[in-house]
């Protein structure tokens, strides 16, 4: 991985370079983003996903019952695949409260 990661930049870009890709499997435009070495992937509304180039992790959608901090969902990036399967699950899940405006769609107004 560490090889790779030269080609693209910092582990973190690489990571989320192959997470992005694997979403790209399940149907799902994303953007990528790196820089002091983290990396996000943007995959909807409250959805990004982060790395350091050694796990994935993103908001679970759920807060904690008692301190009512936000609970998150976290991976290592060993497997992309496995954890684009459940970042496409979230995914799903949001797009029933954030549907995809008209003018994506081309829709007129």
């Amino acid at each position: 991985m560490i090889a790779a990661a030269l080609l693209t930049g910092t582990p973190a870009v690489h990571a989320a370079e192959q997470l992005s890709n694997a979403l790209e499997q399940h149907g799902i435009v994303t953007d990528v983003h790196g820089g002091y070495g983290v990396a996000v992937v943007s995959v909807w509304v409250d959805l990004l996903v982060w790395t350091d180039g050694f796990v994935y992790h993103w908001w679970a959608g759920q807060f904690s019952g008692r301190s009512r901090r936000r609970l998150y969902t976290v991976y290592t990036v060993d497997n992309p695949a496995a954890a684009a399967r459940c970042v496409a699950h979230r995914y799903e899940e949001l797009q029933q409260g954030y549907p995809v405006s008209p003018l994506l769609h081309g829709d007129p107004l």
